[in-house]
């Protein structure tokens, strides 16, 4: 079983400077590298203290810097926002200095406060996003590259570099509604899916995951298909439980509330129903690390948990996951 860090570069209520948030984030990942972790995927969000990370292609140059074998995710680069041959030049850039260790998560975005500041309409992200992809593929594999689409026209352009892992890095796509699931699986895509849904419903996309991919011809087997978990860790059930409480006050207001005001994703509470509360009944593993490990292996046997995409609500969270569950996974 794998286990990853879903890196966020959260800034809660501006408390300490913003550059500590970042060497934090590099002195964990420095941890990662030497103690097993399959990989760190990092966040890429704008306009909001949520995660400031604007770019995690500059990042991953860092994290690669500093260490020698972990994978370096993105999670996501968010495509629409993109010119697609920029896109293209960055992520090879990366995956040749990194020495082959890209890992490229792909994402359409939800937050309106993104499409209305990089002047992308709502209604064309999804066109966009699957032409940019489309064509940073083409750029990776083709030596000049012909395009013609909705969005973007290119005539046999050198797009350089090429990346260093062939034909191109492993590549993921987000996918949180049906209709993605469908279109990545449809396209013999991997996908990454989100920290939001329900365990129950992250069983459901990827039982339908399954069964598209199997209908389009292109086989499941020996894929790494990274389930994203926030994760909340403490000595004692109740400390857990409070970290887990101020992490889903975070998340809802912060994806829910009117800095975010996301595209096409609804509050998927029930009406009426407490979401920070669905968070900690439904979402968010928490407990101690006995706990946890159990609920671990049993997603493990319940939905076929075998690659775990962490985010940690804290840095003891962390500390916790690196040193009591990462060595006893199976």
């Amino acid at each position: 079983m794998k286990l990853a860090v879903l890196q966020f570069f959260s800034w809660p209520e501006r408390r300490v400077a913003l550059a500590s948030v970042y060497a934090r984030a590099l002195e964990r990942i420095e941890i990662m590298d030497k103690s097993g972790f399959d990989a760190v995927w990092l966040a890429e969000h704008h306009f909001s203290s949520f995660s400031v990370c604007p770019s995690v292609h500059m990042m991953g140059m860092l994290a690669a810097a500093r260490t020698t074998r972990l994978r370096i995710g993105t999670g996501v680069s968010l495509a629409p926002f993109y010119h697609p041959l920029r896109l293209a030049e960055e992520v090879a850039l990366l995956d040749v200095l990194s020495g082959g260790r890209v890992n490229w998560g792909a994402g359409r975005g939800f937050a309106r406060v993104e499409f209305e500041n990089f002047g992308v309409p709502p209604e064309e992200s999804t066109a966009r996003f699957r032409e940019t992809v489309e064509i940073v593929l083409r750029a990776w594999t083709e030596e000049k590259l012909s395009f013609a689409g909705i969005h973007f026209n290119f005539d046999r352009v050198e797009v350089l570099p090429k990346p260093l892992q062939e034909p191109h890095p492993p590549v993921w796509m987000a996918a949180t509604s049906d209709s993605a699931i469908e279109w990545a699986a449809g396209r013999g895509f991997s996908i990454l899916m989100d920290p939001h849904a329900s365990h129950r419903d992250i069983g459901k996309k990827g039982r339908l995951y399954a069964e598209r991919l199997a209908t389009a011809g292109f086989s499941i087997e020996g894929r790494d298909l990274p389930v994203a978990r926030l994760v909340a860790l403490a000595d004692t059930t109740p400390k857990a439980a409070e970290v887990a409480r101020r992490g889903a006050q975070w998340i809802v207001d912060s994806y829910f509330g009117a800095t975010h005001r996301p595209v096409g994703v609804a509050d998927p509470a029930a009406p009426g129903a407490d979401p920070v509360q669905r968070y900690l009944d439904e979402v968010i593993l928490h407990g101690t690390p006995d706990a946890v490990l159990d609920q671990i292996l049993r997603l493990r046997q319940e939905i076929g948990l075998d690659y775990l995409l962490c985010a940690p609500l804290s840095h003891q969270t962390f500390m916790l996951l690196t040193d009591q569950i990462l060595p006893r996974l199976p």
